[in-house]
């Protein structure tokens, strides 16, 4: 045998080879203010140092009817040779000819890979799409995320997959390839509907329920303000300094970290402290897909009536009153999280909820999750555990359960 810093050959004359290797990542997510200020510059700076005079801008319909002047106008200021790319917004739309639109674009474009990052501004829909289409092209091209929704800012912009729905199935086809940079600007929250601010509220509920008892009094407590005021923090905070975190201004001054930042920053941490040491899913059993096993089935199901994080707040609810049956939760917490929801105005039932539908979406994550349920079911408020025997009887039971108590839960 041979070695040659991971490259082993094997017999003499050799017969057999084997390589390993490693592939280091780092990506970097920013909290930021007035990202389309001209003054700001934070969109131009590229992490790989380099200064290409060109980008390539993905977004969609909505954000472009509300944005879209600002973000033509912020490049322009800059003498930055720059396309717009407008694609149909919404979970219909997330397919692969979407993925093919970008790509075709970027080669009318004519997108230096490693000098012109790919910028996608828009929710999560959209930084899956465009994500999925900077993986691909070329074999990878790298993009920066700049999410304009809550689900965008605390759940698909700080992760590593991309993906697109094939086939009737959601997420179906798609790879693990983290933006180089994410932006995150709160701004763009305020022009958001409050349904969509619910959507985002659901993945942050999810970080509170399995991992995160202060968070969960944060939006037992502050729920119906921060989807009042979109998550904005009070206007006497004042604008922040790019070298200065928003929590060490206010503690110089004697303040508290507001509801708002500490929500959001704490939905964030907790993402971040489960994938960074799975990012590429070797192992299965993730806390993080707590919300995601019945929720998938359900949304496709349902298209276009449910948002993701409705899909997924009905789907904890339904696995909350699971776990309360099998004595993981008491049915005073059960009903904390279920008024929770609704005080975020997120459902706690949907019709859907069939033994029919619950049986086909266990079956289908069984194949994801390599022939194990693996489904993580909370233990009291801010921890949680894995399960594989969940049955049929069991699924029928908790949705009856669930549907008599959903009926006493208004949102």
């Amino acid at each position: 045998m041979r070695n040659n810093d991971g490259l082993f050959a094997v017999g003499s004359p050799v017969t057999h080879w084997s390589v390993q290797t490693s592939n280091p990542v780092q990506y970097e997510i920013r909290a930021c203010e007035n990202l389309l200020d001209p003054e700001n510059s934070t969109i131009l700076e590229d992490a790989s140092g380099s200064s290409g005079q060109r980008r390539f801008i993905v977004t969609d319909g909505v954000v472009d009817s509300l944005y879209g002047d600002r973000v033509r106008a912020y490049f322009d200021h800059h003498g930055v040779e720059h396309r717009v790319l407008v694609l149909n917004d919404g979970e219909t739309h997330k397919s692969m000819n979407a993925v093919l639109q970008v790509t075709e674009a970027l080669d009318a474009f004519g997108i230096d890979r490693r000098r012109e990052p790919v910028i996608a501004i828009g929710g999560g829909v959209l930084m899956d799409i465009v994500g999925f289409a900077a993986s691909l092209y070329r074999r990878s091209t790298p993009f920066i995320r700049i999410p304009t929704t809550l689900i965008g800012l605390v759940d698909a912009g700080v992760g590593a997959k991309t993906g697109v729905n094939h086939n009737g199935h959601k997420n179906r086809l798609g790879t693990y390839f983290p933006a180089d940079r994410t932006l995150l600007d709160r701004s763009f929250l305020a022009t958001l509907d409050a349904r969509h601010i619910s959507n985002g509220l659901a993945e942050i509920l999810k970080i509170a329920l399995i991992k995160d008892a202060r968070l969960f009094d944060l939006l037992e407590q502050h729920g119906a303000d921060l989807l009042r005021n979109k998550l904005q923090s009070p206007a006497d905070v004042g604008p922040t300094p790019a070298d200065v975190p928003v929590d060490q201004r206010l503690a110089a001054r004697g303040l508290h970290l507001d509801p708002a930042t500490e929500v959001v920053e704490r939905a964030i941490q907790g993402m971040l402290e489960e994938l960074q040491p799975n990012l590429w899913e070797k192992v299965l059993e993730r806390v993080v897909d707590y919300g995601h096993t019945f929720s998938p089935t359900i949304e496709m199901h349902a298209l276009p009536a449910l948002l993701h994080g409705e899909a997924v707040a009905v789907d904890m609810a339904l696995t909350t009153v699971m776990a309360e049956r099998r004595g993981l939760v008491s049915s005073y917490q059960r009903d904390r999280v279920l008024e929770v929801m609704a005080r975020l105005g997120l459902p706690v039932w949907h019709p859907l909820c069939t033994p029919e539908v619950l049986g086909d979406a266990l079956r289908d994550t069984v194949r994801h999750r390599d022939g194990k349920q693996r489904l993580p079911l909370p233990v009291g408020i801010g921890s949680a555990l894995f399960v594989n025997d969940v049955t049929d009887g069991e699924l029928a039971a908790a949705a009856e359960s669930l549907a008599a108590l959903g009926s006493g839960v208004s949102r």
